[in-house]
């Protein structure tokens, strides 16, 4: 196995570097800066935004610092399935909120986040669940990405890690502070023009700098027969299905997602996910395949860190002008989905918790983007912290992720049930997560009975996330269909195989048991909901107060 030294930058040219990228993205922002900002525009540029840049944006916000490294460690770990099984999953989710995205536009066609939506159906508590994931999840999110701008930034010149975390964190807040959610998607377009023409030139240039693609040929018998087949079932259970069970989570309970969902031209929904699909896919399947690369050549991640994989690559085979390009390429990734986490953040304070529970429905527009230019520089200073202490988060992931896996029925149910009640909602989500957290972390011994029953619970999370898919694209009749093939085929055969594949298994359990309790409770209700009155509950924040909603006086109870 080959090891080396990673190739180092000087201090004054990784600052110039990152002084360039952030000073030309600010000088960006200041182009679209308005003397007097709406909240509309502050949290979804007036919903307005054009098939161009909502699919760059879209594209961008997705790949973030982990899509890098990531991608190449599936690679590098499962062979040549490897990087399909990371980049086709996650572009299949961007496809998967399309038509459900549709339905949210049209029950609160002047919404602004999901949260908004379920207040309106429910009530604060189940919202406010809502809130509380996508606080958390952004955060962590923000907070990730800052550490890999230092661990990049230390790896690849004698800086501290600390200072790359400190140039990233302003930097980003810098440009994003300035019109918000706006600047966001317009820093995302030029951000993924990079990523794109860096991307195309750099993996390549590896490829043919390492002997082209006879070298992977002449490494392939290297491989474990695994690695070798394309169909590996190692790669799919152990990569592919748990990450396609995360990421459907993700793309329903994340509010980067749904932030654009609401912010998109209604007319350019469609076009412009279909579009992130493809874009995303490619890019990621492509950086996916580095990995993949260094695996046939038999590079060793130096320290033993995957996370060395790419750098390693790019440091072994490419002049140092290609390792720079590199570098603004990460530094890109990571910055729009940064400005996209601290843009949720702030919108989420400002509708979730300041417009609907503080302000009642009835909130000063000035007041309100005070506190969502408070929460960014708040969210920032939190992720400067975290970040520096170099926390482990993957007990924080886990958990959020269970708990976005718990709401995803119980969201979906909501917006076209209209049987489903707020004690559904919640009861629902709470049972979820503590199941989760039984199978997770082996709280109780998963075996026998124990097991059986947990195996049960994920069979009906299989059938629900495989009868969502097929209900959102093809009606309701295919998908209880499609729902109920799989829940035979996974009784049939996982039970007694599952218990030994912890993470798909826990993941599962969150979305069969919230199917299982919102299902029964909303059952044991006689109360229907009239959709309609969605659109009365969720409306512009820009209105002269008092006049904010039309019928504040009706919200449901919490």
């Amino acid at each position: 196995m080959q090891t080396q030294e990673l190739f180092q930058f000087s201090a004054w040219a990784i600052i110039i570097m990152m002084l360039v990228f952030y000073g030309g993205t600010y000088l960006l922002s200041l182009l679209i800066k308005k003397d007097k900002e709406s909240t509309s525009g502050f949290m979804v540029a007036g919903h307005g935004v054009g098939f161009g840049m909502g699919a760059a944006s879209m594209t961008a916000t997705w790949i973030w610092a982990a899509s890098f490294y990531a991608a190449a460690t599936s690679g590098y770990k499962y062979g040549l399935s490897g990087p399909i099984h990371y980049g086709f999953w996650g572009a299949l989710m961007i496809l998967f909120i399309y038509p459900f995205g549709m339905r949210f536009r049209q029950l609160a066609p002047n919404g602004h986040t999901l949260g908004e939506l379920i207040n309106a159906r429910h009530g604060s508590s189940s919202q406010l669940i809502l809130a509380v994931s996508n606080l958390m999840g952004s955060l962590i999110s923000l907070m990730v990405n800052f550490t890999a701008a230092g661990a990049l930034v230390s790896v690849l010149s004698p800086l501290s890690f600390q200072t790359g975390v400190i140039i990233a964190a302003v930097g980003v807040l810098s440009y994003t502070l300035t019109s918000g959610f706006r600047a966001s998607v317009f820093t995302d377009f030029a951000q993924l023009v990079a990523l794109m023409a860096i991307g195309v030139v750099i993996i390549p240039a590896v490829l043919f700098a390492m002997g082209g693609p006879q070298a992977m040929v002449d490494g392939l018998p290297n491989l474990t027969a695994q690695q070798q087949n394309f169909f590996s079932s190692e790669a799919f259970l152990q990569q592919g299905a748990p990450y396609f069970v995360a990421v459907l989570a993700y793309a329903i309970g994340n509010q980067t997602i749904t932030q654009r969902l609401f912010a998109i031209d209604k007319t350019k929904i469609k076009a412009t996910f279909i579009t992130a699909t493809v874009g995303y896919a490619g890019i990621v399947i492509g950086l996916g395949m580095i990995g993949l690369m260094a695996l046939t050549v038999g590079i060793q991640p130096l320290d033993g860190d995957m996370n060395n994989i790419i750098p390693q690559m790019v440091s072994t085979y490419l002049h140092p002008v290609f390792i720079a390009l590199f570098f603004i390429l990460v530094i890109g990734s990571l910055s729009s989905t940064a400005d996209s986490d601290l843009s949720a953040l702030s919108t989420i304070m400002m509708a979730d918790v300041y417009g609907k529970n503080i302000a009642k429905d009835n909130p000063n527009p000035k007041k309100m983007l005070i506190v969502g230019r408070a929460t960014m520089i708040i969210a920032t200073a939190l992720g400067l912290i975290f970040a520096s202490l170099k926390l482990d988060i993957l007990v924080m992931l886990v958990f959020v992720g269970a708990l976005w896996g718990a709401v995803v029925f119980p969201v979906i149910a909501s917006v076209f049930w209209d049987r489903v009640t707020n004690l559904a909602f919640t009861a629902a989500v709470i049972v979820a997560l503590l199941f989760f957290c039984i199978a997770r972390f082996e709280l109780l011994p998963i075996e026998g009975g124990i097991a059986l029953m947990f195996e049960i619970f994920a069979s009906v999370g299989a059938a629900v996330v495989i009868g969502l898919m097929v209900f959102g694209f093809f009606g309701r009749k295919l998908g209880f269909i499609a729902a109920l093939i799989t829940l035979v085929l996974m009784l049939i055969y996982a039970t007694g195989f599952l218990r030994d594949y912890e993470v798909l298994l826990s993941s599962l359990t969150a979305y069969g048991v919230s199917t299982i309790v919102c299902v029964a409770l909303s059952l044991m209700s006689n109360e229907r909901f009239d959709f309609e009155l969605i659109k009365e509950r969720v409306g512009s924040y820009d209105k002269p107060q008092g006049k904010a909603q039309n019928s504040a006086q009706a919200q449901p109870k919490a």
